[in-house]
């Protein structure tokens, strides 16, 4: 049975074509607060009230923007290919978003062109049909780009996080290429010193040396239009 990872009934009312409309105008709003030096949080919740929207229409929106000093700081150090390269993954992050697509559910183009979602892990995960696919596509995507020592890195806290592990290298062993999957405690902090990182999560988008857009090329590579819900 397909899982709907990321999805919600409500999801087909929220983000309609005229709901999205509407919520572009209200990202106009929610970034000149955000760029006049208001804090996320607090400016969401303020046009999410005017605009009178549900919580993951504020989520969305959240998701959706940055300022224009984190635009430039992430786009900056965005690479343009890992051929060769070592890479570090935000395992969770990345599985799940590809869940996500694979599930059907909604998918959101971003400002800084990451790609996100509306899943929310909060400590817990479950290992879903759609979760062998998905390590799959990372596996196969990587071997394609030609990336080499690849470090996948999983939340120790999160919920069979030593089942995924046990999953992924169960999947790698049709693939050649060096793989390294670690359970750590604190992998956004691990991550934050690192080159080619592959996430959406911003603040290490922010923080990290440098990092590469996978889920871009992975949703091109499936054909799918995520929603973009800002102007």
């Amino acid at each position: 049975m397909n899982a709907k990872r990321g999805y919600v009934p409500e999801d087909d009312m929220n983000f309609s074509e005229a709901s999205i409309k509407d919520m572009r105008s209200a990202s106009r709003h929610l970034c000149y607060l955000i760029n006049e030096g208001y804090d996320l949080k607090q400016a969401s919740t303020f046009v999410g009230n005017h605009f009178m929207y549900s919580e993951r229409q504020r989520l969305a929106l959240m998701r959706s923007v940055a300022t224009k000093e984190q635009l430039e700081i992430r786009k900056g150090k965005e690479k343009s290919s890992i051929y060769g390269e070592e890479v570090w993954i935000d395992g969770f992050n990345t599985i799940i978003t590809l869940e996500v697509m694979i599930s059907d559910s909604i998918l959101f183009l971003c400002q800084d062109g990451t790609i996100r979602d509306l899943a929310a892990l909060r400590g817990t995960y479950r290992i879903i049909p759609e979760t062998e696919k998905a390590i799959e596509i990372l596996l196969g995507t990587l071997d394609d780009l030609g990336a080499e020592n690849i470090h996948i890195l999983l939340d120790e806290p999160v919920s069979n996080s030593g089942r995924l592990k046990s999953f992924i290298a169960e999947i790698a062993d049709i693939y050649k290429i060096p793989l390294d999957i670690q359970v750590l405690k604190a992998v956004d902090k691990e991550l934050l010193e690192k080159e080619n990182v592959i996430t959406s999560d911003s603040i290490i988008l922010d923080h990290c040396k440098s990092w590469f857009n996978l889920m871009e090329k992975c949703v091109k590579d499936q054909n799918i239009s995520p929603l973009q819900v800002w102007e």
